[in-house]
């Protein structure tokens, strides 16, 4: 196995799952985008090959799939914050664009890799907030940078697909998974981050639009469906294609539901307020159509939302009191792939 970005949020969960089901796992990604770290509290690089490297850096891509030969590789290297990319859009552009070019093209060049998955997100999509869940056909055109970026790199992954990979058998799919939470997200500028940094603090916690709608759902959702697709499309190759990979239509919430679920499990007389500031333009209003997904893989999602907040605060208090993060982890993955 070959993840990039397995230093991130994301990359650390699904390393560990494949470090406990005894994989052979090679991860490729920049240095912990955060400290505190999932990566590092749960010392997720034991039992691992980690290459500290830039998906921009196509040599250095290629000598490592040169000296893996994977069979199956992940995708979710990026620099995924919206409001970054703002700040930083070429930044942005040259790492979700040109670092999936890179990532394809190694993959064209190692005759061992079987099976991809392309993880992106929701934002692909050209979004006019009508309200109505985007299904996968829906025309691809995110506004912000970061989601721009993610769109050209679904359409990147298209052309490898029809010009080089359906000729030579490599099954690959990609996935367009909503806002997930978890313990050991420690980004800027993410609702459950900024709640977690307030309590930790003793402080309320500030919320900017909380009346934006997203789809939330642990990681342990995506996580268990990128799974659920590479493994699938390895053994049968008609499973390749394009997913929407989402929570059920009652855990599309609101920012302010979810920050209330977080204090209310949180406990302390933790509580939320709202400031009033006008910032760049985001989203009001994400819902994924996942029809396609629970129809193909009789899949269903195991944690509703007000549990996946339960789920991180549970994480986060034993970070927090300096306990041991890694068997919490383990304690957590046990639970939702054993249960």
């Amino acid at each position: 196995m070959l993840i990039t970005g397995h230093t991130g949020f994301k990359g650390a969960w699904l390393s560990r799952i494949l470090i406990n089901a005894g994989a052979r796992v090679t991860g490729y990604s920049l240095q912990p985008p955060t400290s505190p770290s999932l990566f590092e509290a749960a010392d997720i690089a034991e039992g691992m090959n980690s290459v500290i490297a830039d998906v921009r850096d196509f040599d250095k891509m290629k000598a490592v799939f040169d000296e893996a030969q994977p069979e199956i590789v992940f995708h979710l290297a990026a620099q995924p914050i919206v409001l970054t990319s703002y700040e930083q859009p070429k930044y942005t552009y040259e790492t979700n664009v040109m670092g999936t070019v890179n990532l394809l093209e190694c993959v064209r060049l190692c005759p061992s890799v079987k099976s991809v998955l392309n993880v992106t997100t929701d934002k692909v999509y050209e979004n006019n907030e009508s309200g109505t869940p985007m299904k996968e056909g829906e025309p691809l055109d995110g506004f912000d940078p970061y989601s721009n970026s993610k769109s050209c790199s679904e359409l990147v992954t298209h052309s490898y697909k029809r010009s080089f990979f359906d000729k030579a058998g490599i099954a690959v799919s990609t996935a367009r998974a909503g806002n997930v939470i978890g313990g050991g997200d420690f980004a800027d500028n993410r609702i459950i981050p900024d709640c977690v940094r307030a309590a930790t603090a003793g402080k309320n916690v500030i919320i900017r639009n909380p009346n934006s709608v997203r789809p939330y759902q642990h990681v342990l959702e995506p996580l268990y469906v990128y799974l659920m697709i590479a493994a699938a499309q390895y053994n049968d190759f008609s499973y390749a294609g394009y997913y929407n990979v989402g929570p059920n239509e009652s855990d599309c919430l609101t920012t302010g539901e979810l920050a209330t679920y977080f204090c209310n499990s949180w406990g302390n007389g933790q509580g939320y307020e709202v400031l009033n500031k006008e910032g760049p333009h985001e989203a009001n209003f994400l819902r994924l159509d996942c029809t396609k997904l629970k129809t193909v893989f009789d899949w269903q999602p195991k944690w509703n939302a007000k549990t996946a907040v339960e789920k991180t605060v549970e994480w986060t208090k034993v970070w927090a009191a300096g306990g041991n993060c890694k068997v919490k982890l383990d304690e957590q993955i046990n639970e939702f792939f054993i249960s």
